[in-house]
């Protein structure tokens, strides 16, 4: 072996170019209040679209249910997960951990189960928003075009916004936020003071034979519910991929995700009882802009739609939040050699306007090929969506695995923050999100969802195995895994050079696991 590669748990690293690293440079910008801002934007259209599908599956009580065990599943998780971003603090997120843990390919799994992720639900929030905006032009201004169009919009007003600047990002991430969470603020008051709220209308479902109202189809539906009931919380663990560009990232992350956790609970809570004894379940189920059929119960619907332009406001800062973390996501691997090397360029910015690019155009086809499957009924919104959640849960499950075995694998490593829920709270995480992975199984509509991502998943694992596991980079996630978690932290340490140059020299600790 030569002093500038080294083959270790069947990879072969490179020595980086000249210049490699400072041609992919991040600027740390956030405090807790920027990161916290990120988590919140990231999933509050959760609170505007999405959610409402699992009650047409399982009625009022079953999304009752599935919401209460994914508060426990997130606790245990987010717990799970800022421990090892404290111990790894760089932007690989999700496949740092996994890398750490199961090695290059279950790191390059893992990775890639959040970039479908990421990059699907970039796709469903500009699918609700552009149904959304639709909606209030057609009805304020009588001016409406294709969806289409609005995709393309919307997508080249947020790469723009994204590439401008993680400064930027973070500060309009706490803006949006907050005005999101005003927003919600009003609805709820408006609604608990209208008159108009209908708490029977919870349980307007009609039930199968034998059932009960509280679950009008069964027990066996609140697995099908579980997808739509994380809408409220996807998206809140992408906080780890913003390391790279935290001030105190060892300190702030974990906070900043118990803060967010917290504000989403509450804002969850309130439109899952409000905006469903507004409209009634019946219509909860199927509605495509419940916050908005909310707001046309208790003013009409031209004043809903002036209300309707702030509600739009929620989704778009999920879009701002969401399209950070695909692009952060596919710049750590893209920056270690997964992923082609041009993606995780940064330029003047330093934002990965590249990745950004990428990442927009393959959710713009999504939408244009599913929509063309019957887009018409709300089909592009639902498959998408169900690719983002199933993605997400291969994400979670593979996430607390990685905790269990670096509790053993890497005893020595620093944890500047250790979960509070340890190993159970681990458990806890991986079993439900294993549950909500066996229910997509066994729900025919969203099958679909699965072909997709299993294609995905052929296609990248063989390029990965013939091209991408020989040309890999001690980028900070593969020094940190190669090193046995004794390297890998860029604030302390920087990018390549002499680190990168003993492990390259060496044999690796990660070889001999």
């Amino acid at each position: 072996m030569s002093k500038d590669t080294l083959k270790v748990s069947g990879v072969t690293y490179t020595t980086a170019e000249a210049g490699y690293f400072e041609k992919r440079t991040l600027k740390r910008s956030a405090g807790i209040w920027g990161l916290w801002g990120l988590a919140v934007a990231a999933v509050i259209s959760g609170d505007f679209s999405g959610w409402n599908f699992g009650i047409a599956y399982a009625g009022f009580g079953g999304m009752l249910i599935a919401f209460i065990l994914l508060i426990a599943m997130y606790y245990g998780m987010i717990f799970s997960i800022g421990e090892m971003a404290s111990a790894m603090p760089h932007s690989g997120g999700a496949y740092s951990f996994a890398r750490s843990a199961m090695g290059p390919w279950g790191g390059f799994v893992t990775g890639l189960a959040e970039t479908i992720e990421y990059v699907a639900t970039t796709a469903v929030i500009v699918y609700f928003s552009a149904s959304y905006a639709d909606s209030i032009t057609s009805t304020l201004l009588g001016f409406t075009m294709p969806l289409w169009m609005w995709w393309i919009v919307l997508y080249v007003v947020f790469i723009a916004l994204n590439a401008a600047g993680s400064a930027i990002s973070f500060k309009f991430a706490i803006v949006v936020s907050i005005i999101s969470l005003t927003i919600l603020a009003v609805f709820s008051v408006m609604a608990l003071t209208s008159g108009k709220l209908d708490w029977a209308s919870l349980w307007n479902i009609t039930p199968d034979a034998g059932q009960t109202a509280f679950l009008p189809h069964g027990i066996t539906p609140i697995l099908f519910a579980l997808p739509f009931a994380m809408w409220f919380f996807l998206g809140i663990e992408e906080l780890p991929l913003a390391s790279e560009e935290s001030h105190n990232p060892v300190r702030d992350i974990p906070k900043a995700g118990l803060w967010a956790r917290t504000t989403l609970i509450i804002t969850g809570l309130l439109v899952l009882f409000l905006n469903t004894a507004l409209i009634g379940a019946d219509a909860a189920g199927t509605a495509g802009e419940p916050l908005l059929d909310g707001f046309r119960v208790i003013v009409g619907d031209q004043a809903a739609a002036i209300l309707a332009l702030f509600a739009l406001i929620g989704l778009l800062a999920s879009l701002q939040g969401i399209m950070f973390a695909y692009g952060r996501n596919m710049y750590s691997l893209s920056r270690a050699g997964y992923y082609p090397k041009m993606l995780s360029l940064t330029g003047k910015r330093e934002t990965p306007y590249v990745a950004l690019i990428v990442g927009a155009v393959i959710g713009f086809i999504a939408l244009v090929v599913v929509d063309s499957l019957g887009g018409a009924g709300g089909v592009a919104g639902a498959i998408v969506l169900n690719i983002a959640v199933w993605g997400a849960v291969i994400a979670y499950v593979l996430q607390m695995i990685s905790f269990l075995i670096l509790r053993k694998k890497f005893p020595n490593a620093k944890r500047p923050y250790v979960s509070p829920w340890g190993v159970p709270g681990a458990i806890i995480g991986g079993v439900i999100s294993v549950a909500i992975f066996f229910g997509f199984f066994i729900n025919e509509p969203a099958r679909p969802a699965i072909a997709a991502i299993a294609v995905v998943y052929v296609v990248m694992l063989l390029i990965f195995g013939f091209y991408g596991r020989k040309r890999l980079v001690l980028s900070p996630e593969e020094e940190y895994a190669v090193s046995g978690g004794l390297h890998g932290d860029p604030q302390a340490e920087g990018y390549g050079g002499k680190i990168e140059e003993e492990l390259l020299a060496s044999d690796g600790v990660d070889g001999a696991k």
